[in-house]
């Protein structure tokens, strides 16, 4: 049995940590109480990131933390990573589960109600619904916002993740329009504490489960 997606889900990206070794980021991240890690690297060869990629996955089992792969079903199997978030361009979850197996997470980017129904249709552990807020992060997005976030969270039975734009600011407007975790980048790879980064975003989930209420 996988670890449940929950909380802060940060992503990491080495394009936007600033120089500092991406394990050091991740670190940081999972100190300030990141529940959930992904490694992202879209720029460097598969060779050159993966030892990168092993030392995360390392940590993250050591410290309790949920470790995802972007993209690479593949990558997520050799690396016996948690899981794989696939986006929609990706190879679909038919083809990804037989990869990673019955037992690891899948998760699916979408946009709104129908897509993550389908998603959840065809299997997916969890979605990520947005942009929810206007991103320079990536340069293709869809834009999403709260409402539609709400919608998705009521219409579905699997955990919804709010991503795009989201940091220390408006995490809780995310939180209260019921995403059971909010995914960054930015706001904590770019940070110039990514601990301290981590540990406000961090907190707007651990004041929901104090209060009991969004």
């Amino acid at each position: 049995m996988q670890p449940p997606i929950h909380g802060l889900y940060v992503i990491i990206d080495p394009e936007i940590c600033r120089g500092r070794a991406p394990a050091d980021v991740a670190s940081m991240a999972i100190d300030g109480g990141a529940n959930v890690i992904q490694w992202r690297d879209k720029a460097r060869p598969l060779d050159v990131q993966t030892a990168d990629a092993r030392a995360i996955r390392d940590m993250c089992i050591e410290r309790g933390c949920t470790f995802i792969i972007n993209d690479d079903p593949q990558l997520a199997a050799d690396l016996d990573a948690h899981g794989v978030h696939l986006g929609q361009q990706d190879v679909g979850i038919d083809v990804a589960r037989p990869i990673v197996g019955a037992d690891r997470i899948v998760g699916v980017s979408t946009n709104n109600v129908a897509e993550a129904m389908l998603a959840q249709a065809a299997g997916a552990d969890y979605v990520a619904i947005g942009a929810i807020f206007p991103t320079t992060t990536k340069t293709v997005t869809r834009a999403a916002n709260l409402r539609r976030l709400r919608e998705v969270d009521m219409a579905l039975h699997i955990p919804v993740v709010a991503i795009g734009g989201i940091n220390a600011s408006n995490i809780r407007m995310v939180v209260d329009a019921g995403a059971a975790s909010a995914a960054v980048i930015s706001a904590v790879c770019a940070a110039d504490d990514p601990r301290a980064a981590a540990a406000v975003l961090a907190a707007a989930f651990d004041e929901h489960r104090r209060t009991g209420t969004r």
